[in-house]
């Protein structure tokens, strides 16, 4: 399998209505130097005083077994008040176990995508209670709704891996929302896919879901990186049990965890972005070596929010330039350790509106600029991640495309430099029927599957159809193309059984 961005600029689906311009499936790769606004001995200055924070404060630990994994190891438990303190050594030590990338290969391995190593792998917006759509408003989610945004991430080539359920199935009881998002991963999509470990057996459900889908075993998975946990510190400096436990055991399990600090200046961080990177960078690292110290070289992502409030309403700001500046010092802190990288694509707003792409861009580029890997929420992201809109995951999915475009280098050639060109058109031609625009024309340029350059005329005689309008009919046009990745019927049947008996099991209390 080939992880690398095709050169053709469009792809088309199959079906018998108008053609969508999708990149072909590939991971772009970015190859640029990174954008650096910490001068090399700023992030030695923020690593020493994170090193401060975890020798001399350390972290409240709400659990007993990640409290005897800290202990073991050498570190200080103070168990009345459930503080954890570590010195460098150990910090530093563990830290070097963390791999720089790996591979998650889903139950397709033509879906595999690298994290780390320059390769960007985007998912949707994660877990927010309500979706929205122009047709129906906004809405709590439902199972429905929930099934058929995986459907829709499936059928988009920027989608690589799914970072949640992109809205929650309110419709179905908490204890069971994590066996029903399995198997609708499982049978509904081809690509990895995020495990709720903070859920008591949500490792080993997921785990063993999957293996039933991929045809081999939980503990042959071991050895294979397929999915991943998303492991939220608490700030300031709180690592609850849940969270804890869910680390460990996904390291135990041999997947990947995804470690991420919400800091938000003035509120759960210092007001300054400096304190708000040395308070985030401590939280990450110490759960960092958390991981390892269950199951040394257990792959963890870098995962970084880092941005600040509104100080008159408390609410957080997304696309801010703090929150920019955030993101790309966040990525020099990453790859100071080597550790792969976890950004996102976020905004404020309430509606698919000019806010809602300019932050977006903002933070899009703030985290491509800081060598983002994994981006979270790149796609349907709202109202600060309490709704999943349709149409962004349409307009969004264009932003990624865009992206990815930019991201190829430019082809410098004989050929491509264009003297003969040049030399046949002469002072005040056109190139447009000179032999090498006939050669090339066709996919010279990107294709966009959103945007159009019609008329002001043309475009009134459409119906002055506005960008959200047009993602309306692309998302609805491609759940009605949306077919189900093969998997032999007997196999779906042992996944919805397992389902069926450990829900049982879930709901009689055991």
């Amino acid at each position: 399998m080939t992880v690398a961005t095709k050169t053709r600029r469009s792809g088309r689906r199959r079906g018998t209505g108008p053609a969508i311009a999708q990149r072909p499936w590939g991971q772009p790769r970015n190859a640029r130097p990174p954008v650096e606004i910490l001068s090399r001995d700023a992030v030695e200055m923020i690593h020493r005083e994170t090193l401060r924070v975890l020798k001399e404060v350390g972290l409240k630990v709400t659990s007993d077994r990640a409290m005897d994994v800290f202990e073991a190891a050498g570190a200080r438990v103070d168990r009345d008040n459930q503080r954890v303190q570590m010195d460098e050594d150990l910090v530093e030590a563990q830290i070097a176990l963390a791999p720089s990338r790996f591979m998650a290969m889903p139950r397709n391995p033509e879906r595999s995508v690298i994290i780390g190593d320059g390769y960007l792998a985007f998912t949707p917006c994660g877990t927010p209670a309500y979706c929205s759509d122009l047709q129906r408003g906004r809405r709590e989610g439902t199972l429905a709704d929930s099934q058929d945004l995986i459907r829709l991430g499936h059928m988009l080539n920027t989608v690589h891996l799914f970072g949640s359920l992109q809205v929650e199935p309110n419709d179905v009881p908490p204890d069971l929302r994590p066996l029903e998002a399995y198997a609708s991963f499982a049978t509904l999509t081809d690509k990895s896919w995020r495990m709720f470990a903070a859920t008591p057996r949500g490792v080993e459900d997921a785990v063993a879901i999957h293996a039933l889908a991929a045809g081999t075993t939980p503990e042959a998975l071991k050895g294979q990186t397929a999915l991943f946990n998303h492991a939220m510190v608490n700030s300031p400096l709180i690592l609850d049990g849940m969270q804890a436990d869910g680390v460990i055991e996904t390291a135990r399990a041999g997947q990947a965890s995804i470690i991420t600090a919400f800091a938000m200046a003035g509120a759960m961080a210092p007001i300054t972005m400096a304190g708000t990177l040395v308070q985030q960078n401590a939280e990450i690292l110490a759960t960092v070596v958390l991981a390892q110290l269950a199951r040394p070289g257990a792959p963890v992502v870098y995962g970084a929010v880092a941005t600040n409030v509104d100080m008159k309403s408390g609410s957080p700001m997304f696309g801010t330039p703090e929150h920019a500046q955030g993101l790309i010092a966040s990525g020099q802190l990453a790859a100071r350790y080597r550790l792969p990288y976890r950004p996102g694509g976020y905004t404020a707003s309430n509606s698919v509106d000019a806010q809602a792409i300019y932050e977006t861009q903002m933070s899009l580029w703030a985290s491509m600029l800081g060598q983002g890997h994994l981006f979270f929420h790149a796609l349907g992201w709202l109202e600060g991640g309490l709704t999943c809109s349709f149409e962004k995951m349409i307009v969004d999915a264009e932003m990624l495309q865009g992206f990815s475009a930019f991201l190829e280098p430019m082809e410098i050639t004989s050929d491509s430099l264009a003297f003969d060109a040049i030399a046949e058109v002469g002072p005040g031609g056109h190139y447009f029927g000179t032999a090498h625009t006939l050669a090339r024309y066709e996919d010279a340029f990107y294709a966009p599957m959103l945007s159009q350059s019609a008329t002001y005329q043309a475009w009134e005689e459409q119906g002055s159809r506005t960008a959200t309008e047009r993602a309306g009919d692309i998302w609805r046009q491609l759940l009605a193309d949306y077919h189900p990745p093969a998997m032999d019927p007997a196999i779906v049947e042992e996944i919805h059984a397992y389902k069926a008996r450990r829900s049982a099991e879930i709901l009689a209390g055991e």
